[in-house]
């Protein structure tokens, strides 16, 4: 199930909100509510009166990887370890640099090696996919992102960014993270954070270490690292049964959830690699709303979408969307399903 629209690229963020004269709470919400059909057009700031006493927010403390390695010709992007290979078998997309941009590679044959900066080698080992490839570094792999990698930027962000602006108030744990950001928490500040707490929102953690995104291919996601710990589990089953509401931030504190979820709908302590995918089909048994981004037309997080607003109000949000200039991607608006 796909929202068909085109969307503009005066509409894609091309820098942080801070490169804008914005705080990175600064940013517009859009809120959806599926009981009315109503979508309002809101501040970020003000997510606190949004929500009440005893909601839960789920956030994803991954970190974000310096994931793209660039070489003069290619980019290669470290997207997840193979399961049970180790620390040096990852999947990999390759990408041909044009310019200031990258463009899929098609090329690659088995038994390659790449020389990468810093004196390592990549081999390519095998095609998973059309994109990605099972790959061997001579090294393990994070160690060495964190020395020679850079964030991973696509063609809509013209120049490079620090690190810290990959990185949202709840990452931690430097010896794992995500080749991307989970961007939805990006806009949380200490501050915005502080006020959710005085009034009662509960805020509790999962993880979820996201592999590349496929802004040209569109494809669903695949197998990820994740993790749901007991007491988040317990909290979101004690919130559920006081009749308040569990709000993911972010489509992977969706993905964990969902994947958390035993036969008889309750949300289990978890860990492991998912392979979940939420669909308009299966729909969703862990939560009741969702804080995301503006997703991009064709884009699989749009079936999570409708999945939990409605294929109705999710056209209608997007048509607001577009109509009241809301920005896309990792740096742009927010978008507040209930």
């Amino acid at each position: 199930m796909t929202v068909e629209f085109t969307l503009p690229p005066s509409l894609e963020a091309h820098e942080p909100p801070e490169a804008r004269g914005r705080a990175r709470d600064g940013v517009r919400l859009l809120v959806s509510r599926r009981a009315d059909g109503s979508v309002a057009h809101r501040a970020f700031r003000d997510l606190p009166s949004l929500l009440d006493p005893g909601d839960l927010l789920v956030v994803n403390t991954s970190a974000t990887l310096p994931a793209a390695v660039r070489l003069d010709r290619i980019s290669v992007h470290f997207s997840t370890p193979v399961p049970d290979a180790g620390n040096r078998m990852w999947l990999v997309e390759l990408r041909r640099r044009t310019g200031k941009a990258t463009r899929p590679y098609s090329g690659g044959c088995p038994g390659e090696w790449i020389p990468l900066p810093g004196g390592a080698t990549l081999t390519l080992v095998r095609r998973r996919t059309k994109r990605l490839w099972e790959a061997r570094l001579s090294t393990d792999v994070v160690p060495y992102l964190r020395r020679h990698g850079a964030p991973i930027r696509y063609g809509y962000v013209r120049r490079d960014w620090p690190a810290a602006a990959y990185q949202t108030a709840f990452a931690h744990d430097r010896s794992a993270g995500g080749a991307e950001m989970p961007s939805a928490a990006r806009p949380f500040t200490p501050d915005l954070v502080t006020r959710l707490v005085s009034r009662g929102v509960l805020i509790s953690p999962i993880t979820l270490h996201t592999g590349v995104a496929s802004p040209e291919a569109h494809e669903p996601p695949y197998t990820e690292r994740y993790s749901v710990p007991e007491p988040t589990a317990a909290l979101v089953e004690h919130v559920r049964a006081r009749g308040a509401r569990v709000i993911a931030v972010g489509t992977t504190a969706v993905r964990a959830l969902e994947t958390a979820v035993d036969a008889a709908g309750r949300v289990r302590a978890s860990s492991g690699w998912t392979e979940h995918v939420v669909t308009p089909e299966n729909g969703v048994r862990a939560v009741d709303g969702l804080l995301t981004g503006l997703h991009e037309p064709r884009s699989s997080h749009l079936m999570m979408l409708a999945a939990i607003a409605g294929r109705d109000l999710l056209a209608a949000t997007y048509e607001a969307a577009l109509a009241e200039r809301y920005l896309w991607h990792e740096f742009g608006d927010l978008n507040l399903i209930m």
